[in-house]
């Protein structure tokens, strides 16, 4: 009788919807990877957007999730892009220790018109525009941002191009997107969104073995660039570039077969995972904060039927005011 086949979540497998951290001592890299199911599959359906749109967004909150769950105090990590293609804005947010929600803005006109031409390709989607990376430590600190440009190539390129320039610490990410199609328990036809990542840092102990070529100044530039890439990144680095799209999606391979596929013969060890979940984190009495700000006149011109409608962009959830509940501004 054939032995029943390992399942992702027994046997210390991590599953979806969980950041596995993990270090390559024989490379000095450390990373995290993470496959995302379920909860990336409610935040993008809930707002049914069209599949380029959805698999954009889907990249982003990879890359917020592995960014996300590396800080070492409680706060907010927010990536946004704000470009002039059809899909103007993305945003998604990771608030300690496990919060994920996310939102995508898109010209429905200008959309249907790449679609047509077949121009769905990231740096098509997004247009020219910039990168963002802020850090919110909360009230008592000034946010952290770092922005780097939409320059024409991939999102995953742009943000080692950040690590690169901001915080000078080698780096390569990996992010992927994907469809499925099946069927559920009952045999119905299933759609379903999952989404991958890894990103993987050279952190010697020795600090000089982390310089890079310098980067190339444009027209003009002759000068020399004595400085080559330390050994164990350029071998760690073409590990990680040997990773297909569909490694980082599949439900049957599971992060820690995928770092052991890449890492087993420097030595990989994992470490515990972090569960992340699709919670917004707006409220009622927010939203009623806001509001209360408002002169007499917005609160007069907002009004719709007698009340005040206030949906939030990235849960859906829609709170309604009666006027008497808002007290303006003086």
């Amino acid at each position: 009788m054939a032995e029943a086949a390992a399942a992702l979540g027994q046997f210390d497998f991590a599953g979806d919807d969980h950041v596995v951290p993990f270090q390559v001592e024989g490379l000095d890299v450390r990373g995290r990877a993470v496959q995302l199911g379920p909860m990336l599959d409610a935040i993008l359906e809930r707002h049914h957007y069209p599949a380029p749109v959805a698999r954009l967004l889907a990249e982003v909150v990879v890359l917020t999730v592995l960014l996300g769950t590396s800080l070492k105090f409680d706060g907010k990590f927010t990536v946004q892009t704000k470009g002039d293609g059809p899909v103007d804005l993305l945003v998604a947010d990771f608030s300690t220790p496990e919060n994920v929600r996310a939102y995508a803005r898109f010209d429905q006109a200008l959309l249907n018109k790449a679609i047509e031409s077949g121009e769905t390709e990231p740096e098509q989607l997004l247009g020219k525009g910039i990168l963002a990376f802020t850090i919110d430590q909360g009230k008592f600190s000034q946010p952290y941002q770092g922005i780097v440009p939409l320059d024409g190539t991939t999102l995953e390129d742009i943000a080692g191009v950040y690590f690169r320039q901001s915080e000078q610490i080698p780096t390569r990410v990996r992010l992927a997107a994907a469809e499925l199609f099946d069927r559920d328990d009952a045999g119905k036809p299933r759609h379903r969104w999952r989404a991958g990542g890894l990103v993987a840092q050279f952190l010697p102990e020795a600090p000089e073995r982390m310089r890079q070529p310098d980067l190339h100044g444009g027209d003009g530039d002759t000068g020399s660039r004595p400085h080559g890439e330390d050994d164990a990144w350029l071998e760690a680095r073409s590990l990680v570039e040997t990773i297909d799209a569909d490694e980082l999606t599949d439900p049957l391979v599971g992060t820690e077969r995928l770092l052991f596929r890449l890492f087993h013969e420097r030595g990989v060890r994992v470490y515990e995972p972090r569960a992340v979940f699709d919670r917004c984190s707006c409220s009622r009495d927010k939203i009623k904060g806001v509001l209360k700000g408002f002169s007499a006149e917005e609160i007069e011109a907002s009004q719709e039927d007698g009340e005040i409608a206030v949906t939030c962009e990235f849960c859906s959830t829609t709170y309604r005011f009666e006027p008497a509940e808002l007290q303006p501004a003086e």
